[in-house]
């Protein structure tokens, strides 16, 4: 079945220009977003989701009540939910594999909502901009035609992407939002920014540096993160980029150079620096090949349970 707006099929075969000429109300909605200053999410009740991640909850999720994620320049941010259960998925996809990361957060959703009667699937999309190599004006075409080729009725609600996030300073161009937040339980959408972005940060880093594909590492039946296990070999090079300077680790290791947030190239150095200390994480971080659990305290903030006591 179709992508739908307002409910009318989206006609893929235009230029996106068109279609948001069609859909007046589309460019509306995407100018509220970006007239809304970005939040600060604290921890609790978090669930940050990084690049290549996905996470899927419900409104009934006693630990999470805020899905998000940022640093997204190219990148899209990907937010699925049903109307009927309120079975809710963040994703940040960069384009290694749209197509079936669709269908994978498709399934996830409808996994939560198969005894819900009624409702409908709503899906939400903000990130890119008007890059220099169209990679985000390539990611919002994949999304788009993914969306469209799935079996149920998708009703698109926001496209704040590419051309409708973009921003142009002395000729270089930005995103105006790097980051959203879901919340579960209202389905509030807003731009945000998430000062702690783990646990495991490193970790969950380091597996989408060796090329991991999208991963979901939420249980939220069991309302339990779990991370890994993940293996991969020696990084390549990686006394060598270690070595370079702050700008030659931008402009060889961003899809972006000029648009980075602040923290890009300290977050790459951290990330390198965990793949040369863990060349072989089968040894040193799962040797038992059990994943690393974690669950909210008390306080609402991530902590490390044994795995012998799940």
């Amino acid at each position: 079945m179709p992508l739908l707006v307002n409910g009318a099929r989206v006609d893929l075969a235009r230029p996106t220009g068109d279609m948001i000429r069609a859909h007046p109300q589309l460019e509306e909605k995407a100018k509220l977003l970006r007239s809304q200053p970005a939040q600060i999410v604290e921890p609790k009740g978090l669930l940050y989701v990084q690049q290549r991640e996905f996470a899927v909850t419900t409104p009934k999720d006693g630990s999470v009540s805020i899905l998000g994620s940022d640093d997204a320049t190219t990148c899209h941010i990907v937010v699925l939910r049903h109307t009927g259960s309120g079975a809710t998925c963040l994703t940040h996809c960069d384009g290694s594999d749209t197509e079936a990361e669709v269908s994978l957060i498709m399934s996830s959703v409808k996994s939560f909502s198969s005894s819900t009667g009624c409702g409908r699937l709503e899906v939400h999309l903000v990130g890119g901009f008007n890059d220099d190599r169209q990679l985000s004006q390539k990611l919002t075409n994949q999304l788009l035609r993914a969306f469209d080729l799935q079996p149920e009725d998708v009703h698109l609600v926001t496209f704040c992407v590419t051309e409708l996030n973009d921003r142009e300073e002395q000729d270089i161009h930005f995103p105006i939002i790097y980051g959203i937040a879901v919340n579960v339980k209202t389905a509030e959408i807003f731009p945000a920014t998430f000062p702690e972005k783990g646990p495991d940060e490193d970790l969950r880093s380091a597996h989408v540096l060796t090329g991991a594909p999208l991963t979901m590492s939420y249980d939220a039946k069991t309302e339990q993160l779990r991370i890994g296990p993940y293996f991969w070999g020696p990084f390549p090079h990686v006394d060598f980029w270690l070595e370079q300077d702050d700008a030659q680790i931008l402009q060889n290791l961003s899809t972006s150079p000029l648009a980075e947030p602040p923290h890009f190239v300290s977050h790459i150095r951290s990330t390198l620096t965990f793949l040369k200390e863990h060349p072989f994480p089968s040894r040193s971080l799962f040797p038992d090949r059990k994943p690393r659990i974690y669950k909210k305290n008390e306080e609402g903030l991530w902590e490390q349970v044994c795995s012998d006591k799940i």
